[in-house]
């Protein structure tokens, strides 16, 4: 069994947490929010867990040292925005050649790093850490439901294929099932846009649309995801895969997805700000936006629903309006293929 270093102990840290150890790996947890270690520590549940008991042979801990050291693998499972500075923190306890897992979703605003370039990067200021292997782990993955042993797919994603098959061999269990990939870029591009168009469904089902809606914008907004990422050099079956598709569905239409939540009560009048405060956890799809719309920028990409949600979040627009414009846009075509419609 591995002995896994866990950074961050939210609803998916938690989950993983718990997974980890009930499948026999020895795994310690670190938070940069002490009351946070110790309720943990003392009731061994999540507030946003319900129904999940955390085995008693899972270790918290305030030391980051002691998350890091000797460990197979190191997982950062912190929002985007505190990803670097958690990196920056971890660097002195990581040694060169870890095996580094990430399970945030983002892509940095000012760098447009994808996340686990954003790890590379950081713990790498040194110079001694070049040989560090960041896999992503993402998929359709609701923490409330692997938390309580619901049947569960993901995808470990590394250029190094050796680093992504340790961590599917780890990962695996009989309520998680692994599959690996080499398009990591790919796979983060994915988990970052996905979440951009799970608020587009939230507005349109606060604006009281139907289903016909929701599935233009996941069907519409999965070629908006997979154009960009063919023109960053991803691969196109990387989109109609689980980091894809798979993810986009889940967070689109769930009721344990932050983004679609959020985006109805934008739907409904709620200004963003207090939204994302109603919400109460972090809502990766607003973080998402700034990067979304430079890399459509830079790469000339047509992304017109991001640029939508994107005109509603940071630009006053009005939600319906912004719906009104999409659907007065331009004719197109289907069948050109996905870099043209």
């Amino acid at each position: 069994m591995s002995s896994i270093g866990i950074l961050g102990t939210g609803t998916w840290g938690t989950a993983l947490a718990r997974m980890l150890s009930r499948s026999g790996h020895e795994v310690t947890c670190w938070s940069a929010i002490p009351d946070e270690i110790r309720a943990l520590r003392t009731t061994h549940t999540h507030p946003n867990l319900p129904g999940c008991v955390i085995p008693e042979e899972v270790r918290f801990t305030e030391d980051i040292a002691g998350a890091c050291t000797g460990k197979e693998i190191v997982l950062f499972a912190v929002p985007s925005v505190y990803l670097r500075q958690t990196a920056a923190r971890a660097r002195a306890f990581v040694p060169d050649g870890q095996v580094v897992v990430d399970v945030a979703k983002g892509i940095e605003k000012d760098t447009l790093m994808t996340l686990s370039e954003v790890i590379a990067d950081e713990l790498n200021r040194d110079g001694k850490h070049g040989n560090v292997k960041v896999v992503a782990l993402s998929g359709p993955t609701h923490a409330e439901e692997v938390a309580i042993d619901l049947p569960t797919t993901i995808v470990s994603a590394c250029a190094d294929e050796k680093a992504a098959e340790l961590v599917q061999d780890v990962f695996m269990n009989t309520c998680m099932r692994v599959y690996t990939n080499t398009d990591i870029r790919g796979v983060e591009l994915c988990g970052a846009l996905k979440n951009i168009i799970a608020l587009a469904a939230g507005i349109s089902a606060g604006l009281g649309y139907g289903d016909n809606t929701k599935a233009a914008l996941i069907t519409r907004g999965l070629a908006e995801m997979e154009r960009l990422g063919l023109c960053m050099g991803c691969r196109a079956e990387t989109f109609a895969g689980l980091a894809g598709m798979g993810d986009l569905i889940v967070t689109a239409t769930s009721r344990h997805s932050r983004n679609n939540r959020a985006g109805f009560l934008i739907g409904q009048g709620v200004k963003p700000a207090e939204a994302v405060r109603k919400i109460g956890m972090v809502v990766e799809g607003i973080n998402a936006l700034p990067a979304a719309m430079t890399l459509a920028e830079r790469y000339r990409v047509e992304m017109p629903i991001v640029q939508a949600v994107d005109a509603v979040v940071n630009g006053g627009a009005d939600p319906a309006d912004a719906v009104a414009q999409l659907m007065q846009r331009e004719k197109k075509t289907e069948a050109r293929g996905p870099r043209t419609f």
